[in-house]
């Protein structure tokens, strides 16, 4: 799902992993069954070479595990 400029997205915090704001940070978005993630961008070449099917626009963030395991416990509770 691709948001424009414009879709006036709202998004709820559930869980940030950090302790002075910034990433890694998981938010629900009102709009459909959508997640957002907040991390640092991934950069390393060979990692990125090693994604499947990247589409333009697209980009990957890198969380640590606890980050999506407790914000999956957080959704799902």
């Amino acid at each position: 799902m691709e948001c424009k400029e414009g879709d006036g997205m709202k998004l709820r915090l559930v869980y940030s992993g950090s302790q002075g704001g910034g990433c890694p940070t998981v938010y629900e978005s009102d709009q459909g069954d959508n997640v957002v993630v907040q991390g640092d961008l991934l950069t390393d070449t060979e990692a990125l070479d090693g994604l499947k099917d990247v589409l333009p626009g697209e980009s990957a963030v890198l969380l640590p595990r606890r980050v999506i395991l407790e914000a999956a416990r957080r959704m799902t509770s």
